[in-house]
């Protein structure tokens, strides 16, 4: 008996530490591709956003599969970063809701479909969110790929509310004076990133108004994000900048 009890312990301890061998193999190659990652995935969403959509707005057919083809390897490259199990089922999950929705939506009333196609982009943003922001708030070294990815993070809270302000809009169409673009379409896509982007930014041109309660709600609150995200990133950045050269 005392040697059953001897063999099994040691073969836990045997299965524990080739487990941990490959979770410190795995964390090692996330380390080494963090950095260059932020730089690629900001590559990937500036041509996506300012570059795709804009083409599809006007009616260039290839242009709306380029622009989510980058989207969803901003997607998969983010799942790939994550070493965040959270953050990893809550991406796939998104994928899964947006792929389903694809797959089936035809099937499906509008609204249903409207609703689970836009919810499927704000849990895959925001967990784009907390997977980037951890690597840009991190300790260490400030470098320019940490403010590459605050980039990112600054972006996917536009592509957020833009999906949000989407979603009301599909629901209540006179949600917004001033629009006179039919939706759903690629023309209502770059016009609600157009909107979300300048509130974020606090710019506030006034050719597109909120008019909904709602909608009235969630612009004041990303202004009041836009505002505060640059402040405080900012001041996270110099602080760990500090610690770092007192070490």
């Amino acid at each position: 008996m005392p040697r059953l009890r001897l063999t099994i312990g040691g073969s836990q301890l045997g299965w524990v530490k080739v487990r941990d061998g490959w979770r410190g193999r795995i964390h090692a190659w996330q380390d080494r591709i963090r950095d260059p990652t932020l730089t690629v995935l900001l590559i990937l969403y500036l041509a996506a956003i300012f570059v795709a959509l804009p083409l599809a707005a006007e009616g260039l057919a290839i242009a709306r599969p380029v622009a989510d083809t980058m989207v969803l390897a901003v997607l998969a490259v983010v799942v790939l970063l994550s070493d965040r199990r959270g953050a990893v089922c809550a991406m796939l999950l998104a994928l899964g809701i947006i792929g389903a929705c694809l797959a089936f939506g035809r099937g499906w009333g509008p609204t249903t479909q409207i609703m689970v196609r836009r919810s499927g982009n704000i849990v895959a943003f925001s967990a784009l969110i907390w997977v980037v922001g951890h690597a840009v708030y991190a300790p260490g070294r400030i470098t320019s790929r940490r403010l590459q990815g605050a980039v990112v993070v600054y972006l996917s809270f536009a592509a957020i509310f833009a999906s949000a302000f989407t979603l009301i809009w599909e629901l209540k169409p006179g949600a917004f004076a001033h629009l006179e673009i039919a939706p759903p379409g690629d023309a209502e896509a770059a016009a609600m990133l157009y909107f979300s982007l300048t509130t974020l930014t606090t710019t506030g041109y006034g050719d597109i108004i909120a008019v909904d309660p709602l909608a009235r709600s969630l612009a004041n609150l990303e202004s009041v994000i836009g505002v505060f995200y640059v402040a405080i990133t900012v001041a996270r950045l110099v602080t760990l900048e500090l610690e770092d050269r007192r070490r």
